[in-house]
């Protein structure tokens, strides 16, 4: 009796002892379930409440890292910057800059020059990082793109600089031919010899502050506020008229062709400039006893017909390593002709920018030692061409509204030429 009833004390015991274990066990799982594990720290969840909405909507490239340095948020923007690859921040200055930040807890910003994708060019990106904490675990990253905005400041420099430059040329010579008038005022002749310098100066710092301004404006001004259709013969004639004096001086031919009542829609004012300055290149930069020819027509493209107008010289041509760069600011395939003409290597830029203003372009032809076709390429008035009355004898029954537009003369011949004007003897 004794013995079962130890037997049953001992039975007792034992599974006291095992419910005891399990219910220590229950205890144990439920406190491993409600520990986070590595794999939850990269999940959105960790991110604090609306941290995500806001980076969504940045301009700014985004990375948020955790305390292992692992992505957990990365902004499309900065996977096309290369800033994220593998799950890993791949710019080591960054990854410094964030564990410095994860450490101490202070807001750095650094401007960094990155290697662009995917070039082997050796261009580079120029980027603003700051690195900021987010709560306790986790650090932001923002990086800006300053590529853009490094190159339009590169452009400002330059222009400031290449202003003060061209400003100073004539200024300074005005300031020497004063004191040689001066020094010479017992000297009739050589006063009028100095004056006459001087008025050649005076007048290419004129010309050169006029151009400042109307480059200026066509970059500032929209066109299109006073827009109003405009007729391509009556661009032509004042283009025309403005090089008449230099080129009977040079006894150059100048003459139009082309289709006639082509109209396109634009500020007359900045098209008679741009116009005009083709026109006047050409008579500057062609030699004594030759032609230039103007014509306009009408071509077809796929958001409604364009007006071409060609102007046509046979001067000494552009090379071409400078065909690339004749509508830069102030640059000049001859600077040497440019002194002598006065040019300020500013007119094919306005030419540029109101051809672009206009929703149009400008191109160019040369071969060096034959000459240019300049082409300035423009929408048509399609509204004035729908109300003209329509030509009862059709547009081919008349062949001096329709003179040939692709006559070219012998020496601009090649396979490479494009449509240019007839220039008329």
């Amino acid at each position: 009796m004794d013995v079962n009833a130890a037997v049953a004390a001992a039975a007792a015991i034992a599974g006291l002892c095992t419910g005891v274990i399990a219910m220590l066990a229950f205890r144990w799982s439920e406190r491993d379930q409600a520990r986070p594990t590595r794999t939850s720290l990269h999940t959105d969840a960790v991110l604090p409440p609306g941290v995500d909405t806001v980076l969504s909507v940045l301009r700014s490239s985004a990375v948020v890292l955790d305390e292992s340095d692992s992505v957990v948020k990365a902004s499309s923007a900065a996977y096309a910057l290369g800033l994220v690859r593998g799950g890993k921040l791949a710019v080591e200055p960054m990854l410094h800059m964030a564990r410095d930040t994860r450490r101490d807890g202070e807001i750095r910003q650094v401007e960094l020059d990155l290697p662009r994708r995917g070039t082997g060019r050796g261009e580079a990106l120029a980027v603003s990082a700051r690195v900021a904490p987010l709560g306790s675990r986790l650090v932001l990253l923002l990086v800006e793109d300053l590529t853009e905005a490094r190159r339009i400041e590169a452009v400002r420099r330059d222009f400031v600089a290449n202003v003060s430059h061209e400003l100073k040329t004539p200024v300074g010579a005005l300031s020497l031919l004063s004191e040689a008038v001066m020094d010479a005022s017992d000297d009739p002749e050589a006063i009028t010899r100095f004056a006459g310098r001087m008025q050649i100066e005076a007048n290419r710092l004129t010309n050169l502050v006029q151009e400042l301004i109307d480059l200026s404006r066509v970059q500032n001004d929209d066109p299109l506020e006073d827009a109003e259709p405009v007729r391509v013969d009556e661009l032509v004639a004042e283009a025309i008229d403005r090089s008449r004096h230099p080129a009977s001086t040079k006894q150059i031919t100048m003459a139009a062709g082309g289709t006639a009542d082509l109209y396109v829609w634009g500020n007359r004012g900045q098209l008679a400039a741009a116009l005009g300055n083709l026109v006047e290149n050409a008579v500057n930069y062609s030699p004594a006893r030759t032609r230039v020819g103007i014509a306009g027509r009408r071509v077809a493209a796929p958001g409604g017909d364009l007006i071409e107008i060609a102007v046509t010289d046979q001067g000494i041509g552009i090379s071409e390593k400078d065909r690339e760069r004749v509508f830069e600011r102030f640059y000049r395939v001859d600077p040497a002709r440019s002194r002598a003409t006065g040019g300020t290597g500013l007119g094919l830029a306005i030419v540029k920018h109101v051809a672009a203003s206009h929703g149009g372009e400008v191109t160019v032809w040369s071969s060096e030692g034959q000459g240019s076709t300049f082409t300035l390429r423009l929408p048509e008035a399609g509204a004035v061409r729908d109300r003209a009355a329509p030509d009862p004898a059709g547009p081919d029954d008349d062949p001096v509204d329709e003179p040939p537009y692709d006559t070219f003369p012998t020496a601009h011949v090649s396979t490479t030429v494009p449509p240019a004007p007839e220039v008329l003897p």
